[in-house]
């Protein structure tokens, strides 16, 4: 058995799109005139924050609230004013929201024999289409285990079968691998992306992890603000931010804001060119990522480099890689990653000055305040 997939794409491929949409909380602006569309067959990452919105957007495209302004379009149908149980859409709840005194199999099955519109009466059709959804997870054998009775990555496999099998166009997931301990989530990773590769389904995955996000996508939208600061594949996101709040949220990079002087940045650690040509007095934030930055002693920085001096606070040990803080004289933290593999940073003392040098080509830069 294979199942169906019910898709009607609009004339630009896009599964699901989001025009101008606005969701108000009183006087808070949950989300602000946001643009997203998610193409037919896809992976896609959705970060930001926790506050920034996430959880609401995935409410509004499920149906559970309204916006405020703007539509959603699914196939190029309004969703909006929709009920949820008519928009053929499956949700992955954070903490599963999967019924205890049912079993695996029930649970499962509960979709195919209770939903308002395309009610199964057939009995070995729901045993049939349950089974193999718990087949598709890996689950086959556990259909007459209690919920309590498996773990947490299993019930986070029951939750996904049991919105799979009622063969949705678009599945969401609200934070999906935050329940788990590290080991599931790695390994559910990789299984989430290859049931999704084997339905042709595409995915919304909200997180608030800049690793889960890149790892999962392949596509990954920011969220801040209430709009989408940029979308783009992991390896482009990553590299090439296109604004301060998405190198924010990748947690990978430093942001040092400056006005132009003279063709170079005047900042609260010195003055530090620049390889672009910009009107003075333009607002500028420079950017560097954390394992673009070396460290040496003030008399010691590579010829070619640009540099500024900071004082080294404290440092953070992760396995693989290792994190060292310094602050700089007007209290500005920067951050610089040692791969353990290839290390690179001298022996750091607390409290002492260090030249914190990088190459100009490593840095970009952002027009415009912070």
């Amino acid at each position: 058995m294979v199942f169906a997939c019910k898709k009607r794409l609009t004339e630009e491929g896009q599964l699901l799109e989001l025009n101008g949409v606005t969701r108000l909380y009183g006087d808070v602006v949950a989300l602000d005139g946001l643009d997203l569309s998610v193409p037919d067959d896809t992976y896609l990452s959705l970060l930001g924050a926790s506050g920034a919105g996430k959880t609401t957007l995935l409410r509004l495209i499920a149906g559970f609230e309204e916006p405020n302004r703007g539509e959603l379009l699914l196939n190029g149908e309004r969703l909006d004013g929709k009920p949820p149980h008519l928009r053929d859409i499956g949700f992955v709840f954070q903490n599963f929201a999967l019924f205890s005194h049912l079993s695996v199999a029930e649970n499962v099955a509960f979709g195919l024999r209770y939903r308002e519109v395309g009610r199964l009466e057939n009995e070995a059709e729901i045993r049939e289409r349950t089974q193999h959804a718990l087949e598709l997870v890996g689950l086959e054998d556990f259909g007459h285990r209690g919920v309590g009775e498996i773990s947490g990555g299993q019930r986070q496999r029951v939750a996904l079968a049991r919105t799979l099998v009622t063969e949705p166009q678009i599945v969401l997931l609200d934070e999906p691998l935050g329940a788990l301990d590290a080991n599931l989530r790695a390994r559910m990773c990789d299984e989430l992306r290859a049931i999704r590769e084997r339905l042709k389904v595409s995915f919304l995955h909200v997180t608030g992890s800049e690793t889960e996000a890149l790892t999962m996508g392949d596509t990954v939208a920011v969220l801040a603000e209430g709009r989408i600061a940029q979308v783009d594949n992991s390896r482009s996101l990553f590299t090439q931010p296109k604004n301060p709040a998405s190198a924010r949220h990748l947690n990978a990079w430093n942001l040092l804001s400056g006005v132009v002087e003279n063709g170079a940045l005047r900042t609260s650690v010195g003055l530090l060119p620049i390889g672009e040509k910009v009107a003075d007095d333009t607002p500028v934030q420079l950017a560097v990522r954390f394992d673009d930055i070396g460290v040496c002693a003030p008399s010691d920085v590579p010829a070619g480099h640009d540099h500024f001096e900071a004082t080294y606070v404290t440092g953070e040990f992760n396995g693989p890689t290792a994190l060292s803080f310094f602050r700089t004289p007007d209290g500005e933290l920067i951050q610089v990653v040692d791969h353990l593999s290839d290390p690179r940073l001298p022996q750091l003392e607390e409290g002492k000055s260090y030249a914190l040098f990088f190459s100009p080509d490593s840095a970009v830069l952002f027009k415009g305040a912070a």
